[in-house]
């Protein structure tokens, strides 16, 4: 993390303390915060803010220069982290996340990632892109289960990061949503950035980065409720977009406790949502590669409960 961050305050963070406003924008620690604000990393309006208990006003520019942040002590391995492997070769490995698993350290998650299981399998991974997430091109939320490719060298992390910059990775989803969309199939091309009303969130924004789902639906259900299994296609890459964009929509996924898919009608283990298809060209040989990895017994055992489809 090394580029300079600059938000506008919102009116949702308005009156609270500096750092921990520079803690919700960034994604580092309040400790973290408070010490880049101590080296005058942090700006309101231009000046230098000397005291972690300043209090911003909303509309006020916030800028935060990331290279003064603390040098972190970078990941180590555990071999007692899962790494359900589907390919491997001598520049990427492809794996099948189960659901609850991080897949690098964070901000609340310093051990017990996918990082530190795949720097056990491959001890050399360390020297492959970002020190603090090697080998990490894209990524899954912690609930979210399914396919996942990492580089581990140097070529493959290029070729690949390149590769996702121009939609050339194929990453299909399955969803269970609530409610069943108008249009049996479309695309969702609706900009995504912070929430203004919930900065720790994402949210569907006039000034974000452009984002675009394309979706299908599966199968229709009626009983307990309306729902609908859709498959759903990234173009673009941006913090929870599929969720965002559903929700946006009004189709939250089921399960989905940040973005209004819990409801009592159905009970589900955790947000339904699956990374079922990924496809993309090998960073090195050029080989065309695909795969796909059925529903996880938790998730297909909520649709076994739903009974027949609507007809």
């Amino acid at each position: 993390m090394s580029e300079p961050v600059r938000e506008q305050i919102p009116a949702a963070l308005h009156g609270e303390r500096v750092d921990r406003v520079v803690s919700l924008v960034t994604g580092c620690s309040r400790s973290e915060a408070a010490a880049l604000v101590a080296a005058g990393a942090v700006r309101i309006d231009g000046g230098v803010v000397s005291a972690g208990r300043h209090r911003v006003v909303a509309g006020q520019s916030i800028d935060v220069d990331l290279r003064e942040l603390p040098v972190q002590s970078l990941p180590g391995p555990d071999p007692g982290v899962p790494v359900n492997v589907v390919h491997e070769d001598a520049d990427v490995l492809v794996v099948d996340k189960p659901p609850g698993l991080v897949v690098h350290p964070g901000a609340g998650w310093e051990q017990g990632t996918l990082v530190n299981g795949l720097l056990a399998r491959h001890p050399a991974l360390g020297t492959v892109g970002e020190a603090h997430r090697p080998g990490i091109v894209h990524r899954l939320d912690r609930d979210t289960s399914g396919l996942l490719v990492v580089a581990l060298t140097p070529t493959a992390y290029a070729g690949l990061v390149a590769a996702l910059g121009e939609r050339r990775v194929q990453r299909r989803y399955t969803a269970l949503v609530w409610g069943v969309p108008d249009a049996p199939r479309g695309v969702i091309d609706a900009p995504i950035g912070r929430s203004p009303r919930q900065p720790t969130r994402q949210a569907v924004v006039a000034g974000g980065r452009s984002a675009r789902t394309r979706y299908e639906v599966r199968t229709s259900y009626d009983r307990p409720a309306d729902l609908a299994l859709l498959g759903c296609e990234l173009e673009t890459g941006r913090t929870h977009q599929i969720r965002v964009h559903l929700a946006s929509i009004g189709h939250p996924v089921v399960g989905d406790r940040d973005y209004g898919g819990v409801r009592e009608a159905i009970a589900v283990p955790r947000m339904f949502l699956h990374a079922g298809h990924l496809a993309f060209d090998h960073p090195v040989t050029g080989q065309a590669l695909a795969f796909d990895t059925p529903l996880p017994p938790d998730l297909a055992g909520v649709l076994a409960g739903l009974g027949d489809p609507a007809s």
